[in-house]
């Protein structure tokens, strides 16, 4: 029997608005999966470790296969639980050797791996009553977070636009019907950067169009244009583009990395896809070596992903942790925006964040 003994619910959370992308429109509700992580030798009140993965079917997960997975990893984790609290340097090893491990125990499953992750290190740093970033040597000083607003129709997209005008900069989906009318929408509203998303809906002819138009609207770069498989339609625009081009779908683990130097200008690093704080952090130091710029983005996640995504926050150039705050009822508090739209890391041990006492959870 292992140490580590892990429990796990799956949330259904209504999003604010639809929240609709390229390659789903189905977006009113939220599909999460929160992890709680306890031994029995802590302490009552120090006892539990907080995760969150969002399954993302794109990648071949749900939350059935989430549940099956997490046993695996769990045992692929439970050896390094001792040395978890001895010391700072300690504990950091002992969290990358259990993430070598649990990637040696399976291959991808990003969302699984970065519940269990979160879950660890939110653990270990409340074992040793510092904070995550703290934990991970990392500053508490970081990039302002964009607000994301999903396809829709043009008048709607900048009715929300116009609402959301108080963040520094903008991410827009597109890879819809109507994208250059929507960008119209947004910028008789909004005033600021605009950073579009087409979750690989575009195709190369349409994009190259596009870009003269992009430009003249303000658009600061393109995310995700093309399928995550065509690095060569990627490179083709990158090469005409005079805007950063963006891996997303492309970039999902750190084995990534290598194959898009040359390709694009920026990587997206999300914790759900890579597998957690730690494989971002790593992920992150080595776009920077790389000479990449850094996107530091999420999915539709509470607080408890969201701190954690924010606690490696200070390694990256551009910042896309919106998203408790497309959702309806985030479940989890502690965490706070400034009024510059900067999350404000808590000093608190852990990630900082607890259930609201209404939640549920």
């Amino acid at each position: 029997m292992t140490r580590l003994q892990l429990e796990a619910e799956t949330l259904r959370i209504p999003f604010r608005d639809p929240f609709r992308i390229s390659r789903d429109m189905s977006g009113d509700v939220a599909v999460t999966v929160i992890v709680r992580l306890t031994t029995d030798r802590d302490r009552v009140e120090d006892r539990l470790g907080l995760g969150e993965g969002f399954p993302d079917t794109y990648y071949g997960e749900n939350p059935d296969t989430m549940a099956v997975v997490m046993r695996l990893l769990l045992e692929a984790a439970d050896p390094f639980e001792p040395r978890l609290g001895r010391d700072v340097a300690e504990t950091r090893a002992a969290l990358e050797a259990a993430s070598a491990a649990m990637d040696e125990a399976i291959r991808h499953h990003g969302a699984a791996k970065c519940a269990v992750d979160i879950a660890l290190h939110d653990l270990a740093a409340r074992r040793l009553g510092i904070p995550v970033y703290e934990l991970l040597e990392l500053s508490p000083d970081i990039p302002p977070t964009d607000f994301t607003i999903g396809i829709d129709a043009p008048d709607v997209v900048g009715r929300r636009a116009a609402r959301a005008a108080r963040f520094p900069a903008l991410k827009i989906k597109v890879g819809g019907p109507a994208d250059l009318e929507t960008l119209e929408a947004v910028r008789s509203v909004y005033g600021g950067p605009i950073r579009v998303d087409a979750n690989t809906g575009w195709i190369p002819e349409q994009a190259v169009r596009l870009i003269p138009e992009l430009q003249r609207l303000g658009v600061v770069l393109v995310e995700q244009p093309f399928p995550a498989h065509r690095l060569d339609q990627l490179r083709w625009l990158q090469e005409r583009s005079p805007l950063p081009i963006v891996a997303d779908e492309s970039c999902v683990t750190y084995d990534d990395l290598e194959g898009l130097v040359g390709v694009v200008e920026g990587v997206n690093v999300k914790l759900a896809k890579c597998g957690g704080v730690g494989p971002a952090r790593r992920m992150l130091l080595r776009a920077r070596e790389l000479g990449f710029r850094r996107f530091l983005g999420c999915m539709e996640e509470t607080s408890v992903g969201i701190a954690a995504s924010a606690a490696v926050a200070s390694l990256a150039d551009w910042v896309d942790l919106d998203g408790a705050l497309l959702l309806a009822d985030d479940p989890f508090e502690g965490l706070a925006l400034s009024d510059d739209c900067t999350w404000r890391l808590s000093d608190r041990p852990g990630l900082g964040v607890a259930p609201r006492a209404a939640s549920g959870v």
